[in-house]
């Protein structure tokens, strides 16, 4: 997608992602922004890659700074205007183990098996470039679901909501029933947290809504 841009400095922040929840959820708080995203030269989900005994917090920490340096790498490269730069990673654990996006039917069908009944935790991590210093941040939230019935779970994997979603499912979507109890940032479960993102976007100069 061709960026579009605002020639005043604070106006808008550049968000390093595809994700339509994340724009969801930047106007949903009034911050203007325009997408500053990966095309075909550059292998992105590379980034997303484990390590061999990372914690899932420092997991989702590399990642989003490595999102971060990529972008600010694009933006240099692409000659674009200056503006803080936004990035954020979200991630599904059940205990130690990263529940990352299903690559078919039968990773998203085994994934909510074993959330069924059971209380995990959501990470999403958030950074935030303005050219000077790179600030970040993380959210925990746990969720927990009530026993999900495999007939039920082989219906969700044929709508498709769950692909290309940690933990093979869209908090905001039909799943929400079977939903018991949140703890923490629903907005961070969604994929970006609010409270996190308009503190950092604050400390880089971002002009926030009157009132935020």
């Amino acid at each position: 997608m061709a960026e579009r841009v605002h020639p005043a400095t604070g106006d808008f922040v550049w968000l390093a992602s595809q994700s339509p929840r994340r724009r969801q959820l930047l106007a949903q708080i009034g911050v203007r922004h325009e997408l500053l995203v990966a095309d075909a030269s550059e292998d992105a989900e590379a980034l997303e890659a484990e390590r061999h005994g990372e914690a899932p917090e420092d997991y989702v920490r590399r990642v989003t700074l490595a999102k971060l340096a990529a972008a600010q790498h694009r933006l240099e490269a692409r000659g674009l205007p200056r503006a803080p730069i936004l990035c954020a990673d979200t991630t599904v654990v059940l205990g130690r183990a990263i529940l990352g996006k299903p690559r078919d039917a039968v990773e998203a069908a085994a994934i909510l098996a074993r959330l069924s009944a059971r209380t995990h935790r959501v990470l999403s991590a958030v950074a935030v470039g303005d050219g000077r210093r790179r600030r970040s941040a993380l959210s925990v939230s746990r969720v927990r679901f009530a026993r999900l019935d495999p007939g039920w779970i082989a219906r969700y994997v044929a709508s498709g909501e769950p692909f290309g979603k940690a933990g093979a499912y869209a908090i905001q979507g039909v799943i929400a029933a079977h939903v018991e109890r949140i703890e923490g940032s629903y907005s961070g479960i969604m994929g970006l947290p609010l409270y996190e993102t308009a503190q950092l976007l604050a400390k880089a100069g971002v002009r926030m809504p009157q009132g935020l």
